[in-house]
């Protein structure tokens, strides 16, 4: 529940930081800089020069994983927190376990089970009911950064699938920091390229939302998760994990402003349901993600 939390805080103080003038660019390429240390120091205290002896196969699964979910991706969710409110992007955020149950289905070539349908069907109402509150202008508004927000969610399924199928050979420790270094050093290249990416000046106002969004919404959520994961098993962590959203929801009214219709509500109810549903559900053939990301 820390974890999920924790990275329920992400897209507030990534908020915080652009109404201060901050690119969207600029805040991820310095979150990757301070956090990928951090992650280096807790992966070499996992497993030490392990690291160092990946698989050559599962070594480049987890740059390419790392490549496309953490930077890709997290540079089309931080660019949709510019046109939409945090809690509706870390709902629609949420959709990725949906999108990895199709995965499976159509990689394994089974048809799911009809309650896993009857819970797609509440996640995806869910999602329209979220992005539109049944509002044509509600809709037109929050189109575009949902459409962004989703297919972030795309490259965060295909992560997990990656890293189902590559972390048994080298370890969950290994695949997540190389992965994190993947991404890491395309952000630092996306940097020298555009002056969009280079950070301002950290005034006295952007260092607590930057240390937040550092320290508690990256490294503090990604550790306590890994942790819960190891006391729970990813399944029953997976579930845990679903009170994502609605804190996002809770800390975002007070502290952002941001409100939701009754459609609105709904539309997270019926996603939460879903996620639940599917994750409950969940077996071996289709294992559950680590909850929260980016």
């Amino acid at each position: 529940m820390l974890g999920a939390v924790g990275f329920a805080t992400k897209g507030l103080f990534a908020k915080k930081l652009y109404a201060h003038g901050w690119t969207f660019e600029a805040v991820q390429v310095t979150r990757m800089a301070l956090a990928l240390p951090l992650f280096w120091l807790w992966g070499w205290w996992r497993v030490g020069p392990v690291l160092f002896k990946a698989e050559r196969t599962a070594l480049l699964g987890a740059l390419g994983a790392g490549l496309l979910c953490y930077y890709i991706g997290s540079m089309l969710d931080f660019y949709a927190l510019t046109l939409i409110d945090a809690s509706l992007e870390r709902v629609l955020l949420f959709s990725y376990p949906s999108m990895v149950v199709i995965a499976h289905s159509a990689i394994y070539r089974r048809w799911p089970d009809r309650r896993v349908v009857l819970a797609l069907s509440a996640t995806y109402t869910g999602i329209i009911a979220v992005v539109s509150g049944f509002d044509l202008e509600i809709f037109r508004s929050n189109m575009k950064g949902a459409l962004l927000v989703l297919l972030c969610a795309t490259t965060t399924c295909t992560y997990f699938i990656a890293s189902d199928r590559w972390t048994p050979r080298i370890g969950s420790a290994t695949f997540t920091v190389w992965a994190m270094t993947s991404a890491g050093c395309c952000m630092f290249v996306h940097a020298l390229l555009s002056h969009h990416a280079r950070p301002p000046a950290i005034g006295p106002a952007d260092l607590p939302y930057l240390l937040g969004l550092v320290g508690i919404a990256t490294v503090f959520a990604m550790l306590m998760t890994a942790e819960g994961v190891r006391r729970l098993g990813a399944q029953r962590a997976a579930v845990v994990s679903t009170v994502g959203p609605p804190a996002t929801i809770l800390i975002a009214v007070p502290w952002l402003g941001e409100r939701l219709n009754l459609a609105q509500w709904f539309g997270v109810a019926l996603i939460i349901a879903g996620i639940l549903v599917m994750e409950l559900m969940r077996t071996s053939a289709a294992p559950a993600p680590p909850p929260g990301s980016r």
